[in-house]
């Protein structure tokens, strides 16, 4: 009986990773315009902050998890030029989308492969840092990714997660919280047709564990260390987890 209820929640699982990575398959080029337009150009400054806190070490890579059109490995690369930069992604299509980045001078040190973030392709202790940027919302359940995380990173290494804060909390009087649910779904859809794809983010916002229930998750596979800090009013959070 009890095998039976595991093989059922994998089969869950797996169908929520499937129906997750179709979602962001629709808006795979709308994806970096929304990011920028519903973001008011602060995701930038997000992923800038994200990267100041990794410090890269004797491997000389750095894990982007989650890693979609790869900003966020764009933007390692930039301050911390000569790093190889796995860049890996659920969703084809996303990374597809981002390989146009990948300019002469660009494509050597970053590696798209399609992978799950719940069993990842790399071997025990093989990266310096790990950076995943609003995606671990979407992968369930959430203790997979972090011991596999833990796997991969050699002790003493970062992982560097930046994310929505919790919708549970309001922020600027509410305001916060009604465009999430009224508005962000309106806007998805005038551009990219997909209304549900921004209420899924929505929803997945609202129903996002604190802060420190975060942290609690991290240290629970393995990390020590983990602090956090909110930006733009907590909106996002930057969480940094180390590898004892």
């Amino acid at each position: 009986m009890q095998d039976h209820s595991q093989s059922c929640r994998e089969r869950q699982h797996d169908e929520h990773a499937h129906e997750v990575s179709g979602m962001f398959g629709r808006i795979a080029r709308w994806y970096d315009f929304l990011n920028h337009l519903l973001s008011g150009g602060m995701d930038y400054y997000w992923r800038q902050q994200l990267v100041r806190q990794l410090l890269p070490g004797p491997t000389g890579r750095v894990l982007d998890l989650a890693a979609g059109t790869m900003d966020v490995s764009l933007e390692i690369l930039r301050q911390h030029p000569g790093v190889t930069v796995p860049a890996l992604d659920y969703c084809l299509p996303m990374l597809a989308t981002g390989k146009s980045k990948l300019t002469k001078g660009r494509n050597g040190y970053i590696l798209p492969v399609q992978a799950d973030g719940r069993s990842l392709p790399l071997p025990d202790a093989s990266v310096d840092c790990a950076t995943i940027a609003f995606g671990i919302r979407n992968i369930v359940p959430r203790s997979e990714a972090f011991k596999e995380l833990h796997r991969v990173l050699v002790p003493g290494g970062r992982l560097c997660i930046l994310e929505f804060g919790t919708g549970r909390t309001p922020v600027w009087k509410g305001f916060y919280n009604f465009y999430l649910n009224r508005l962000l779904p309106v806007i998805g859809k005038v551009f990219s047709g997909d209304a549900g794809a921004y209420k899924y983010l929505a929803d997945t916002i609202m129903a996002f564990p604190t802060a420190d229930e975060l942290v609690q998750e991290m240290m629970d596979a393995g990390f020590h260390r983990a602090f956090y800090k909110p930006m733009t009013s907590g909106i996002v959070y930057l969480h940094v987890a180390e590898k004892r």
